[in-house]
């Protein structure tokens, strides 16, 4: 847990350290600072947060028996 935790204090910082980078001094960027602050924008549009909260803490998670929903036909 602990691992994990620094590799994302890292990766946050590098990311602000691009960010800074291309507002203080874009003339002075390059491609390594654009990319880095593309793809941790990129990061943040992915939707984490849709897990369930039962699968999150290991639980089994089973889907819905749909057979007798109304509406649907087999």
């Amino acid at each position: 847990m602990a691992v994990a935790a620094v590799a994302a204090v890292a990766a946050g910082g590098l990311w602000w350290w691009a960010v800074l980078r291309l507002v203080v001094a874009p003339e002075h960027t390059g491609v390594l600072e654009g990319a880095v602050a593309a793809s941790g924008w990129g990061l943040s549009l992915l939707p984490v947060h849709v897990a369930s909260r039962a699968s999150r803490r290991g639980e089994a998670v089973r889907a819905p028996d749909r057979a007798g929903s109304p509406g649907t036909s087999r």
